[in-house]
């Protein structure tokens, strides 16, 4: 409907304004919920194993060492298993430091000063001190003042502070038994991304090749855009891919997956160096559209059938027969880039030597050595060949 003043709204008006606003709340309200409860299944492992993790701990710390009050023992569990797989070997071994200068320090000046507000204040700067010192990072920095201000102040009789040391190793040991039993989306995880890269650069080539073919400056310019975006893309990629590596390396129940694993980690490197050339492929189409510079007919095709190849290989990572087709494509497309003669324009130029690098990028993507990849783009007399 029109535009409505809403000092003259009739009954009718506002009558169909409740019928034009109520479907879309519902829709977003719909959606919102999917998404939400969406989010939670992603995290329902991690959600169920903190707080396993966590009963555990106080349990451990509370019956079988007798510390009456072991709230920390949950709290260094949790803290651990927040991080990611790969870190937690690391951030435990903080968490323990921590703990232990935060409670040495503390206990030291309750026995010397007793409590008050400038024992607190100092206790808290030096415990801090002597962890930076150390070489601590943030975390083993923070912890130490942390503990060092609850010896203090929660725990001010001597050698009450001690047990917290214990409560934080005992916590951290049973995150480091918990995160041993791994979600099977650390596995599946990075094989999907880089999947999804891999269809995403795709659709770059195609998108850029309709947007060169038909000379549209707002399709050549959005994919310009997605392929600036993609970088983003390839991050998420090398945590999956790390996360994966380390979870087949500490944990002994899915050791069996170590070489497929290895295997999608060692796309990345290739892959990054793919997404580099495609950028500048596409940037240099955007500029001969943006300047109605000639570019050959025959440019599109060649877009097309790299996106082809691109995809083949995306499809490799579940069905290993589609290497061979992704490697034949893209051996063809490397050999007529050889044959084509040698353009005019600086941007055709350089969108044939980049799609010549591309080639080689992609061919070390389906399992083929670099200098064996060079080797199957045949040299161009012009010396217009790849580095």
């Amino acid at each position: 409907m029109g535009s409505v003043d809403p000092v003259r709204l009739t009954l009718d008006q506002l009558r169909e304004l409740r019928d034009d606003i109520a479907p879309q709340a519902v829709l977003r309200s719909r959606a919102s919920v999917r998404t939400r409860v969406d989010r939670w299944r992603s995290r329902v492992f991690f959600i169920s194993q903190c707080a396993i993790a966590a009963g555990v701990a106080w349990a451990l710390a509370r019956y079988a060492l007798g510390h009456r009050q072991p709230f920390f023992a949950p709290v260094a569990a949790m803290v651990c298993l927040g991080f990611s797989f790969g870190q937690r070997l690391r951030r435990v071994a903080e968490v323990m430091v921590g703990v232990a200068v935060g409670v040495g320090v503390g206990d030291l000046f309750v026995r010397v000063f007793g409590t008050g507000i400038p024992q607190i204040v100092f206790v808290i700067a030096l415990a801090m001190s002597v962890a930076v010192l150390l070489g601590a990072g943030t975390l083993m920095t923070t912890q130490a003042g942390v503990q060092a201000a609850i010896v203090t102040t929660l725990l001010p009789s001597p050698g009450a502070g001690f047990s917290r040391w214990l409560d934080a190793a005992l916590g951290g040991l049973v995150a480091l038994a918990a995160a041993t039993i791994a979600p099977a989306t650390a596995i599946r995880r990075p094989r999907q991304q880089a999947s999804g890269v891999l269809n995403e650069l795709a659709e770059i080539l195609i998108e850029t090749a309709d947007g060169l073919r038909a000379r549209d400056e707002e399709a050549i310019t959005d994919a310009l855009r997605r392929a600036r975006a993609s970088e983003s893309q390839l991050d998420d990629l090398r945590s999956a891919a790390d996360e994966g590596v380390a979870v087949v390396r500490l944990s002994p129940f899915v050791r069996r997956h170590r070489v497929r694993v290895q295997e999608v980690a060692d796309l990345v490197v290739p892959l990054d160096r793919a997404i580099r050339n495609i950028r500048v492929l596409v940037r240099r189409c955007a500029v001969s559209v943006w300047r109605d510079e000639a570019m050959p007919a025959e440019y599109p095709m060649l877009l097309e059938r790299l996106a082809d190849g691109t995809r083949l290989i995306a499809e490799s990572l579940f069905e290993p027969a589609a290497a061979v087709a992704a490697h034949r494509v893209l051996g063809e497309l490397g050999r007529r880039t050889a044959e084509m003669p040698l353009p005019t324009g600086l941007s055709a130029v350089v969108v044939l030597g980049q799609i010549r690098s591309t080639v080689v990028d992609l061919l070390e993507l389906t399992g083929t050595s670099y200098d064996e990849a060079r080797r199957l783009i045949p040299l161009r007399l012009d010396g217009l060949d790849e580095k």
